[in-house]
Parts: structure tokens; C-alpha cells; sequence
């Protein structure tokens, strides 16, 4: 079922139905949904929730399909199972959904959205996921879940960040902005600049500059060497000689100059597509990354 429909089904009668199929289901017959895409949950707020399930009951049921004769998987509410089982109910309000594998995935991750509980990368895993297995184009996708393509394309692209800078961002140790600063440079480069990150408590300017800073001539190289005078030379030798005074260079923004570097040159166009995405231009970029080559195609509507 594609997703339009699916999600236009679910629009239907929602409220009418609930009440008809709220049903009463053993805590041991149900697994969490294995298509989740948050990965952390974190115990305090699990603590808190189940203390007002416990004064207040359970207002919203969980949704559950069956995955086997008489045994369940969450499609929605897995917070809430957890403060659940935390109580040690023996059993728990649920609606019992008829939905295919793509189908819990897809309410799964709309159920996160909604409520903001997704880092950046856990959204970026469950695009991906999404993209994956029902064969959508980034468009489509951008469509069924309400955002723009450059949104989709931009989030995805996160996947390309080393595991380790990725779980930082899962853990909220780093933020998205930081991820993206970080895309630029090969796995190696990644782990230098994140535990400075981590370390120094760099702002994302600062990390740009620690960035631009692996890619500039080693200062020493560049500073002159002088040289002693010999003990022998005549004053002539030994005086110092007239030289053209240097123009003073007009102050204004510096400019780096890097060495030949398509991933550079990649991040960059990406950078400023962000920029004017960010005024309000609809922008769609297609990207095709092959083996000999980078593709990258921007269409701005009128």
C-alpha cells in the first residue's frame, strides 16, 4: 500500500474506531516495535511517566498488531508500554491495527516526528529505512511525511558521518549543525576534530575553524628563517640592506585556499544550498554519487 493511502486510511474515523477496538492485552504477549527508530529512552522520563500512569491511569492505549497468533508488536506507544511494565501491569489498553511491515515502520516514525522524540540521526536512520524498503524516491518520501526534499536529502546525509560521531549526536553530546560541519572530512578527521569538540566545548564556528585549520600548510612552514652572521663579514655584509617596504594588505574577510578536494567542493554547494533553502526557496536537489563521479541536480521553483 503506498503511503499516501495509507496514511489517508488512518485519517478516517480515527475516533469513531478507537472506541470500537480498544481491547485489553497481556504485558507478556507484546514486543517492542522493531522497526523503532529512537534508540534511547531515556530511564528518568520513563520513571516519571509511569508515576502519572499510576496516578492517572492510562489515558491514550497503545497501538499493537499482531505479529503471530496471539502475540503482539507495538506500532505506536512504546514509552508508555515501558512505564507499564515498569508498574508491572499485567495487562494494557491497546488497538490492535492490521498493518504490514512498511506500515509500522512508517506510523512508527510519524508518531516520533509529531512528538519531537528523534535525534537528527535516529529521523536520518528512519528515512533511510523507509527509503529502503518500500523503494520510495526522496521525493515521495518528502511528500507522505510532510517535509521538502532538500529536508530528506539533508537528514540523510547524516548516515555518512563516522559511528562514532553519529552516536554522539544520538547521545546529545553533539549537535546536528556540528554533524554537518563534520561531513566534510574522511573518518580519520571525523574522531580528531570530535574529541576536540568533546574536550574544548567548541561552538560550531569554532569547529569550522578547527576544521579549515587541518587543511591549512603547517605554520612553520611558512615562517621565515634568519641567519647568523658570519664573524668574518665586513660591515658592508653585516648591514642591513634595503628592502621595498610591504604594502599593508586592505583588512577585509579572509579567505583560505585549499588544496584540490571535490568532497570540499561537495559540502560547499551543499552548504549554500542550505543557506537559501533557509530564506524559503522551495528547492529539490537530486544526488547521484557513482564511482567515478558526484551528481547533483538543483531545481528551483518559480
Amino acid at each position: 500500500m503506498a503511503l499516501s493511502s495509507f496514511f489517508n486510511r488512518r485519517n478516517k474515523d480515527q475516533d469513531n474506531e478507537t472506541k470500537t477496538r480498544v481491547t485489553q492485552i497481556p504485558v507478556a504477549n507484546i514486543i517492542p516495535n522493531r522497526f523503532q527508530p529512537r534508540k534511547v529512552f531515556k530511564a528518568e522520563s520513563i520513571n516519571e511517566l509511569a508515576q502519572t500512569i499510576e496516578e492517572h491511569g492510562l489515558l491514550q492505549p497503545i497501538v499493537v498488531r499482531e505479529y503471530e497468533s496471539g502475540h503482539y508488536e507495538i506500532i505506536a506507544g512504546e514509552r508508555r508500554f515501558r512505564a507499564v511494565k515498569k508498574l508491572a501491569w499485567t495487562k494494557v489498553s491497546a488497538i490492535i491495527e492490521n498493518l504490514s511491515d512498511a506500515e509500522t515502520a512508517a506510523m512508527a516514525l510519524i508518531e516520533n516526528l509529531q512528538r519531537e522524540q528523534l535525534s537528527p540521526v535516529e529521523e536520518a536512520q528512519a528515512y533511510e529505512n523507509m527509503l529502503t524498503q518500500q523503494t520510495l524516491t526522496q521525493a515521495q518520501l518528502a511528500k507522505a511525511v510532510g517535509k521538502s526534499q532538500s529536508f530528506i536529502a539533508n537528514k540523510v546525509r547524516l548516515l555518512k558521518l563516522s559511528d562514532s560521531v553519529q552516536e554522539a549526536i544520538i547521545n546529545g553530546e553533539l549537535s546536528e549543525r556540528h554533524g554537518r560541519a563534520l561531513l566534510k572530512l574522511d573518518a580519520v578527521d571525523q574522531q580528531i576534530i570530535l574529541q576536540k569538540i568533546l574536550t574544548d566545548h567548541l561552538t560550531v564556528k569554532e569547529t569550522e575553524v578547527a576544521i579549515a585549520a587541518l587543511h591549512q600548510p603547517e605554520a612553520a612552514a611558512q615562517t621565515p628563517t634568519t641567519t647568523e652572521a658570519s664573524p668574518d663579514a665586513t660591515p658592508a655584509q653585516t648591514a642591513p640592506q634595503d628592502k621595498p617596504k610591504a604594502k599593508t594588505a586592505a583588512k577585509g574577510p579572509k579567505i583560505h585556499v585549499f588544496a584540490k578536494d571535490p568532497k570540499l567542493a561537495i559540502n560547499t554547494l551543499r552548504e549554500s544550498l542550505d543557506m537559501i533553502q533557509g530564506t524559503g526557496v522551495d528547492i529539490q536537489v537530486e544526488e547521484t554519487d557513482a564511482k567515478d563521479k558526484y551528481r547533483l541536480v538543483v531545481t528551483i521553483k518559480k
